[in-house]
């Protein structure tokens, strides 16, 4: 098995080379350094050349706010740059793992979203995300789709750390109450993907960790689990006025994991909690 990993020096991808590592799996980490996936010709060289059995496409344009002022780039990236890792997969009759997202939906379904439920995204990054989702429907047959939410990792733009940063200069944080997900841990979803990636059981598959929360309740576990005194005031996405619309429900079923024999992540909580002391060690 020779695996080929875009957006290596991402937070997921970070994750995903790590537990490659770990596991002694032969592979490439590939970033923009290496080529950019915008461009259609160097991708495909680049595929065709390292021949993987398997490509892990976590290279993305991931600023949802930003999308909405820089909707080109966003769809450059996330679908044209798509585009062109799939096109290098089905020149080589490579499999392929595609990260994709709660903000496909529209969230206003009460329960949670199965994953033939009917996309409808509020937002350009969910739609530059679907659109790949199509494409790589249209084109192959030995694919993964991996849809997450709300991932954290070893970043310094995560929500995790912005809430750390901002308690250190605040008494009190305004955070949405009112979107409900799973926070998910990049370590966490990544040996999930790797271990769906080495079987041939292709699909859509929803990958979170377990239980759910608002993002007010979230920054609250952060606060406690490291020992911050910082006051959370939960506050409406409307008050918060952020530029892109994001989902209220952003809840999604895990049943297709369960359907294809594979385990459930273990709750976000227990997650954070592994975060938390990866990053006191400096391990991140």
């Amino acid at each position: 098995m020779k695996i080929l990993v875009t957006g290596a020096k991402g937070q997921l991808g970070y994750d995903v080379v790590r537990e490659l590592n770990k596991r002694n799996i032969e592979y490439c980490g590939v970033d923009i350094d290496d080529f950019d996936i915008t461009d259609k010709d160097k991708s495909i060289s680049f595929i065709e050349n390292y021949k993987p059995n398997l490509v892990i496409h976590c290279a993305g344009y991931t600023l949802v706010d930003g999308a909405e002022d820089n909707r080109e780039t966003c769809m450059e990236v996330n679908y044209v740059g798509t585009k062109n890792i799939v096109l290098g997969c089905k020149s080589i009759k490579s499999k392929l793992i595609y990260i994709s997202t709660d903000y496909i939906f529209d969230g206003k379904k009460k329960i949670p979203y199965e994953i033939n439920d009917e996309p409808n995204p509020s937002n350009v990054y969910g739609l530059s995300k679907l659109l790949g989702e199509n494409f790589i429907k249209e084109e192959l047959d030995n694919y993964f789709i991996i849809r997450a939410s709300w991932m954290f990792g070893p970043s310094k733009n995560n929500f995790v750390e912005t809430m750390i940063k901002l308690a250190s200069d605040n008494n009190t944080i305004n955070v949405v109450d009112d979107q409900v997900g799973s926070p998910t841990y990049t370590a966490d979803v990544a040996s999930l993907m790797i271990d769906i990636g080495l079987t041939d059981k292709y699909g859509t598959y929803h990958a979170t960790n377990e239980g759910f929360c608002s993002w007010a309740e979230f920054a609250r576990e952060i606060m406690l689990q490291a020992n911050l005194k910082c006051k959370i005031n939960p506050i409406n996405s409307d008050d918060y006025k952020a530029k892109a619309l994001r989902p209220e429900n952003s809840r999604l079923s895990k049943k297709s994991l369960l359907d294809n024999g594979f385990s459930l992540l273990p709750t976000w909580q227990d997650a954070l909690g592994r975060y938390l002391n990866r990053r006191r060690w400096g391990m991140l």
